[in-house]
C-alpha cells in the first residue's frame, strides 16, 4: 500500500501537477493539505475519473485538507471531535482498508510567543488528545501531513539558522517526541536516520535553489503498521520546474496483510 502526503499550496495552482503525479505514481492513499478551496470548488469529478474516492474539508483561500483513496472511505471525520475552539479546516480522518488515515495541516505559528504560536500549541494538544482516544495500540493508524515541525538537527539543512524559529525549537521538538510516544513511528526518520532529506523549501529565501530545506512533512504510522513499512522517501523532483508547491510529496510503502 503506497501512502503519500503533499501540501499542494492551492489545488487550483497545482492541479496539473497533482493529476500527473497521481497518474505516474498511483498511490493507494494521498493526503493533501492547503487545498485552499471550499468543497464546492474542489475538482471532485476529475479526481474520481482518475480512480480515486475523495473526502475534503475545505476552506476558502486558506487551509483545507483532503484524503484521496482508491478504496472506499468510511467513518469520515472533519475537524476535531467534541471541540469548538478551532474553526479552521486543518483536520480530516477516514478509515481506508481497515487503516485510520488522518490528514493534518498544523498551524505554522508565525513567531514564537505570539498568539499564533499559542494557537499552534493548542492545536497540537487537541491532536494528541485525539490520538490518545484513538486506541493506537489496538489498531492501524497513519497520520500524514504538514506538521510544521522539523524534529531533529538532521532534518534541517542549516540548523543554526533555523534554531529558535516556530519550525525548529526545543518546544516543537518535544511536541514531536510526545506524538511518537503515543504509539507512532516516523517512517521517513526510520528510513533516513541521519537526516539530510527535506520536504519544504521557502520560496522567498530561494530555499530550494540554495539547498536550505527542512523536513516538516511527515507520515507517522502506528507501530504495528510501521514494522510493515518497506520504504519511504520524498519526491524532490516535484519541487522543480514551473509553478511548484513549496512542499514536495512525501511517501511510504507498506506491506499489506
Amino acid at each position: 500500500m503506497l501512502v503519500a502526503t503533499w501540501n499542494v499550496n492551492s489545488i487550483r495552482a497545482r492541479y496539473e501537477r497533482l493529476s500527473r503525479w497521481l497518474s505516474s505514481h498511483q498511490p493507494d492513499v494521498l493526503c493533501l493539505q492547503e487545498v485552499k478551496v471550499e468543497e464546492k470548488a474542489f475538482p471532485f469529478e476529475a479526481i474520481r475519473e482518475a480512480g480515486y474516492n475523495v473526502e475534503v474539508f475545505g476552506q476558502r483561500t486558506y487551509n483545507g485538507v483532503a484524503i484521496l483513496a482508491k478504496g472506499e472511505m468510511t467513518e469520515v471525520q472533519k475537524g476535531f471531535p467534541k471541540d469548538a475552539f478551532d474553526d479552521q479546516a486543518r483536520f480530516i480522518a477516514a478509515k481506508v482498508n481497515g487503516v485510520r488515515v488522518v490528514s493534518i495541516y498544523v498551524p505554522n505559528g508565525k513567531v514564537v510567543g505570539s498568539e499564533s504560536y499559542e494557537y499552534k500549541l493548542r492545536w497540537l494538544f487537541q491532536l494528541k488528545r485525539f490520538l490518545e482516544e484513538s486506541e493506537i495500540s489496538s489498531g492501524d493508524i497513519i497520520v500524514c501531513g504538514d506538521l510544521n515541525i522539523a524534529p531533529n538537527p538532521g532534518d534541517v539543512a542549516r540548523p543554526q539558522q533555523w534554531e529558535g524559529s516556530v519550525l525548529y525549537n526545543p518546544e516543537m521538538r518535544s511536541e514531536f517526541t510526545e506524538l511518537l510516544a503515543l504509539g507512532l513511528a516516523d517512517t521517513i526518520g526510520k528510513r533516513f536516520p541521519d537526516g539530510g532529506i527535506y520536504s519544504w523549501w521557502d520560496y522567498q529565501q530561494l530555499g530550494f535553489q540554495l539547498g536550505n530545506g527542512l523536513r516538516i512533512d511527515h507520515i507517522l504510522a502506528s507501530r504495528g503498521l510501521a514494522v510493515r513499512c518497506t520504504d519511504a522517501g520524498v519526491d524532490r523532483e516535484e519541487r522543480k520546474g514551473k509553478l511548484p508547491s513549496d512542499h514536495a510529496p512525501v511517501w511510504a510503502m507498506f506491506e499489506t496483510t
